[in-house]
């Protein structure tokens, strides 16, 4: 149990918002999208800034207290709330600044994907950062960073180039390979669990309108589309990102789709890179299409299921074993 006038004096030192249970809002701020988790913090700091991040952490160290940290809120384990502790809410902190001249971008840790894509792509230029546009851009980068980009550009954190990081005994570091660069090294992979980033620096890449979308299959059909995609897989060359996954139609139909992203400069050699996946078998839908790298938000949670479920991905990779293909990629 915190005591009352401690929490009293955390609230009074931040300059964000705070929320206890019972207050207006404390509820929706704790949510996170999947429903199994129903926990409930003390105390949640919706920081405006490092300061704030930093006082957390002092505060939880001389309080002992438990501390989860929400970035974009997108783990499906619930990490980003804990129970009877303190909440550190990043989602307020979204500062961004792109420099077109270096191709390089400082985002705060309170960004979002598609938040970050729209800045970047004012400039031409983007990154590999996942492929939900609500995906918080910290803990992505953090724990790895798979998206629509990664073939040809690396993951996430390939491209993370530095990062600041509120350490367990309450300083700022600046990490990167020529500065604190074990810290660097640590942090990229570790999901969070050496400090609390408040802000990511990665490298840019020009990337302009991609060939995207999905050929959709019925679900009963899954097995051989991924025998398919596993040979196609081997064609293709690193501007391309193949994915699967099972979801619900808009009008609730169960399908497979087949999910891609070509992001060379040419549309036309995309479309012939493409095609011997669009002529497969008889989809159900083509929605393959030329596109922003960033779509409209709000175009794609319709193909994803409500929450508590959740999407189950298979990145499909060149070079995975047969046997691990069939015993890993089994639809019950």
């Amino acid at each position: 149990m915190i005591p009352e006038s401690a929490i009293q004096q955390l609230k009074s030192s931040l300059r964000g918002q705070t929320f206890c249970p019972g207050d207006q809002d404390y509820d929706a701020t704790r949510k996170v999208p999947n429903a199994m988790v129903n926990r409930r913090p003390a105390i949640i700091a919706r920081c405006a800034g490092a300061a704030d991040v930093i006082a957390c952490v002092r505060f939880a160290r001389e309080h002992e207290v438990i501390v989860s940290v929400r970035g974009g809120g997108h783990s499906v384990a619930g990490k980003s709330v804990c129970e009877a502790g303190l909440m550190i809410d990043l989602s307020a902190m979204k500062g961004i600044r792109v420099d077109p001249a270096k191709k390089t971008v400082r985002a705060e840790a309170g960004l979002k994907l598609g938040e970050f894509d729209r800045e970047t792509q004012a400039f031409g230029l983007a990154t590999t950062l996942g492929v939900v546009p609500d995906t918080g851009i910290s803990g992505l980068t953090l724990g790895g960073g798979f998206g629509n980009l990664m073939a040809k550009y690396g993951l996430a954190l390939d491209n993370l180039t530095g990062v600041d990081v509120v350490t367990a005994d309450g300083r700022l570091l600046s990490a990167s390979a020529s500065e604190n660069a074990d810290l660097f090294w640590g942090v990229r992979g570790s999901s969070g669990n050496l400090g609390i980033a408040t802000s990511l620096e990665y490298r840019l890449h020009e990337v302009g309108p991609v060939l995207g979308g999905a050929v959709f299959y019925p679900l009963s059909k899954t097995k051989e589309v991924l025998h398919f995609c596993r040979e196609f897989a081997e064609t293709l060359p690193d501007e391309v990102v193949l994915q699967g996954a099972g979801l619900n139609l808009p009008d609730g139909t169960p399908v497979f789709g087949v999910v891609v992203c070509y992001c060379g400069y040419s549309m036309s050699d995309g479309e012939k890179v493409l095609r011997p996946l669009r002529k497969f078998g008889s989809p159900l839908a083509d929605a393959i299409q030329v596109m922003k790298l960033c779509p409209n938000p709000e175009h794609v949670p319709a193909l994803l299921p409500a929450w508590p479920l959740y999407v189950c991905q298979i990145q499909l990779h060149a070079r995975v074993e047969r046997r691990s293909h069939r015993n890993h990629c089994r639809v019950r």
